[in-house]
């Protein structure tokens, strides 16, 4: 599936931390308040994907958690 294997690609990973921080600081500076910082905390899941390479889409697509693993796996295909 190509979309697993962008999201699994550095550029994938790059994507994925900058729509954490986009996501977090409308959270912070935009929306506010107890909404704002539930969409902060929610921006964490995106950008902790990114940086530490796994990617729960891929996950639920029946692709390894780890997207090591993962781009092993598209390898083969």
């Amino acid at each position: 599936m190509q979309f697993v294997k962008f999201m699994t690609s550095g550029m994938g990973r790059a994507a994925r931390i900058v729509l954490g921080l986009v996501i977090m600081s409308v959270g912070l500076f935009v929306v506010k308040g107890t909404m704002g910082t539930v969409l902060a905390i929610v921006a964490l899941v995106p950008m902790s994907g990114g940086l530490f390479d796994f990617c729960l889409i891929g996950r639920a697509l029946g692709y390894p958690l780890s997207g090591a693993s993962a781009r092993k796996q598209l390898a083969g295909k």
